[in-house]
């Protein structure tokens, strides 16, 4: 929010403030600068203890007491003691208000991940038509069963299962188009009876 590393130094030489604070007279730049710079490392300290030690809040806090600070430059007080003792009560307050709101907001949780759990999928569907076809497989040829058993319950390639059969993989392929086309047919007279 504020740039001190080329600034602070720069608000000292060029407006005329007094040894014990910031006069009426500098641009309220300078004297933001100033404020900060005398200031902002003692309230640092002071939120960091009001927090628990959290210092992502501290610093959070800090800027906003800070921002108040800039909203009301030029009402602040004169002298160094008395722009301290403003500043610590309005990060005190303000500090006070964040606490009251998080007390207020129901507490975050994680998202959990619900595909870990086991769903309550009904099963009957699957276990209706695994028997389906198991009735409907004795129904096809020996070389149709073959391939399929191969393909569809060990879940091999074309290429596993033609190396397993002793086959060409063109025969793999020809034998399973066939070979579900035969298994349609029987499931439709397994339905049927």
């Amino acid at each position: 929010m504020f740039e001190l590393a080329s600034t602070v130094g720069t608000a000292y030489a060029d407006d005329d403030s007094d040894a014990d604070g910031a006069s009426d007279t500098m641009r309220p730049q300078a004297r933001m600068r100033w404020v900060y710079a005398a200031n902002a490392e003692p309230l640092r300290r002071f939120l960091l203890r009001l927090c628990w030690g959290d210092q992502q809040l501290a610093e959070d806090l800090l800027q906003e007491t800070m921002l108040q600070a800039w909203r009301h430059i030029d009402r602040l007080p004169d002298n160094r003691e008395s722009i301290r003792r403003w500043l610590f009560i309005v990060a005190r307050r303000i500090a006070i208000d964040a606490a009251r709101a998080r007390q207020a907001r129901p507490a975050e949780i994680g998202v959990t991940d619900l595909t870990w759990y086991a769903g309550t999928i009904d099963v009957t569907e699957d276990v209706v038509t695994a028997q389906t076809v198991r009735s409907a497989l004795p129904k096809l040829s020996a070389a149709h069963r073959a391939v399929l058993i191969q393909l569809y319950f060990y879940g091999r390639s074309t290429d596993e299962t033609a190396t397993r059969l002793g086959i060409p993989e063109g025969t793999v392929k020809s034998r399973a188009h066939y070979a579900l086309q035969a298994l349609r047919a029987a499931i439709g007279r397994t339905d049927g009876d």
